[in-house]
Parts: structure tokens; C-alpha cells; sequence
């Protein structure tokens, strides 16, 4: 195991699950995209490192649990971008179950380790999540609640990959600076 790796990615689920908000709403659902390639210095997709997707899945999932909060793993474009959940996860928020199995050269080494170390995982379409965790660049704001609001992390990166985060807030529909005349 790369501790290193696993310190710095349990860090980051921690800082930005537990960061002060305006709001009293809390995250319930972590989002985590990751490419492996990126944190070992390759090019996205090129040079997958399954070693470091459990490193990753295994710190994502220990600090979720003892936070409370449900994760969820991008796969790779290989598999439409979906996610690897616990079936609970699936089912408390009412989400689409997809029939595959995330493999490190299809669905990505994070996602397939998170898939692997689950205790009943499923893959489902799509998901809105409350905060984003994105390693190496693999775009995950289409699985983020509609307002999401860039996160600057203490850490910019997990190993060698830039690490980017995001909350989300409701819209805002009115109010002081709304408008409703010409």
C-alpha cells in the first residue's frame, strides 16, 4: 500500500465533507473520479496503476464510513461514466442500476477496486451528488447536483495528478437580487 497516497486522499475526503457552510446542510453523497495514471505521472488513460486505485478506493471508502457520508466512483468513458455504489447507496437515493463490472482497463482501476472492496456493490447511471472529489481531471461535474461551487483544497494534488473539488447549494430562484420587471 501506498501510504502517502491514502493519507492524502483521506485528507482531502475530510476537508472538504467537513468544510464550514453558509447552510446547515450537510454532504450525504461523495462523488470521486480518479485516474491512476495521473497520480503515478502518465497520461490520463494510458497508464492505468491498479496498485493505487485500492490505495485511492480504500481511503475514499475508510473516511466516508467514518463520516457518514455515501461514495460513489466514476468509471472511465468505457463505461458511459458510471458509478460504482453499495446497493444500499443505490437504493436509498432511488438511482438506476446499469449491468457491468468496472475493470482497470474498462471502468478505470479506482472504480474497479471500489467495485471489488464493497461489500454489495451494483453500478448505476448517474447520480447528483452533494460534493466532488476529481483526481487527474476526469470531469466529474455531470454527476454533481445542479449549482456546484469550485472547492480550493488545502492539497492541489494526489501524487501527481491535480486534484480539483466541489460543494453544491440549491438554486437560487429570487430574492433581493432577483429581477422580475424590465
Amino acid at each position: 500500500m501506498n501510504t502517502e497516497i491514502y493519507n492524502a486522499v483521506r485528507a482531502a475526503v475530510r476537508e472538504l465533507v467537513t468544510l464550514e457552510r453558509p447552510d446547515t446542510r450537510r454532504v450525504r453523497l461523495l462523488v470521486v473520479g480518479c485516474s491512476t495514471s495521473e497520480i503515478a505521472g502518465g497520461k490520463i488513460g494510458k497508464a492505468s496503476v491498479p496498485e493505487l486505485g485500492g490505495d485511492v478506493a480504500s481511503a475514499v471508502l475508510d473516511e466516508a464510513r467514518a463520516l457518514g457520508v455515501d461514495a460513489a466512483f466514476q468509471c472511465c468513458e468505457h463505461l458511459n461514466r458510471a458509478l460504482a455504489v453499495e446497493r444500499a447507496t443505490a437504493e436509498k437515493y432511488g438511482l438506476d442500476e446499469v449491468c457491468a463490472v468496472p475493470w482497470p482497463k474498462a471502468g478505470g482501476s479506482c472504480a474497479s477496486a471500489a467495485y471489488r472492496l464493497m461489500k454489495e456493490p451494483v453500478l448505476v447511471e448517474s447520480i447528483q451528488a452533494d460534493a466532488g472529489l476529481d483526481i487527474g481531471c476526469t470531469l466529474i461535474g455531470m454527476h454533481l447536483k445542479s449549482v456546484a461551487i469550485p472547492i480550493r483544497l488545502s492539497m492541489k494534488s494526489i501524487g501527481e495528478a491535480a486534484l480539483s473539488a466541489a460543494l453544491t447549494r440549491p438554486k437560487l430562484i429570487g430574492g433581493e437580487r432577483a429581477h422580475y420587471t424590465l
